[in-house]
């Protein structure tokens, strides 16, 4: 699967994407990652990618033509990918959406928004899905890009180890996770493994931790 991410930044976030789990998929061809910045397609000696905002009000507006410049070079290589916009307002990103990504989808174009945000006729112009990965607002759409990738890369077949199976899928988001030592003591006060857990009655754990998934 092949992710190309559109971002005025990409030296900031191409150090996290060659890192880890996501750094080892792509040296194993499990996925590709592309990154392309709008300002190669600008047309003036300063290549400005934002101006301010018809109606007035702070702060400036990335600009129509060399996102959709961009989208266009990344739809080249890309062909039959899913193209995400990154804003404060869009769909919630969920797990389940990122399982489905990977499954239905052959590539992924996620464009990183950043200041006010994108003319709104670029998403006119290149349809797409606009998708938030929480209730809150950050000061681009970088952050938010490595968060999708690596959450949708994990769903890819070949990408995990046999190690690093979907934790999700064994134990279920938020399930408590305990290691050795069985009891150590801080501050004067004892934590220990809950009991189940250390007693090797496989049956007992998985209520167990069907019990606590979530908790």
């Amino acid at each position: 699967m092949k992710f190309t991410i559109i971002t005025i930044f990409p030296d900031l976030i191409r150090p996290y994407l060659d890192g880890s789990i996501v750094g080892r998929a792509q040296k194993s061809g499990a996925i590709s990652i592309e990154l392309i910045d709008p300002r190669d397609f600008t047309d003036d000696k300063h290549h400005k990618t934002d101006d301010i905002p018809y109606g007035g009000g702070p702060g400036m507006v990335m600009k129509a033509e060399p996102l959709l410049r961009a989208i266009e070079h990344a739809r080249e290589s890309n062909p039959s990918a899913q193209l995400v916009y990154l804003e404060p307002a869009g769909k919630q990103f969920t797990n389940a959406y990122a399982a489905t990504i990977a499954k239905k989808s052959k590539g992924l174009i996620i464009v990183c928004g950043r200041y006010e945000g994108i003319d709104e006729r670029v998403k006119k112009a290149a349809k797409g899905v606009s998708l938030s990965i929480g209730p809150f607002v950050l000061a681009g759409g970088e952050l938010a890009a490595c968060v999708i990738t690596e959450a949708v890369a994990r769903h890819v077949v070949g990408v995990l180890g046999k190690g690093e199976s979907i934790e999700e899928n064994r134990h279920g988001i938020g399930t408590p996770s305990y290691t050795r030592p069985d009891s150590f003591e801080y501050k004067e006060k004892s934590y220990k493994v809950p009991k189940v857990l250390t007693e090797g009655n496989h049956a007992k754990i998985e209520e167990w931790r069907q019990k606590h998934t979530g908790a």
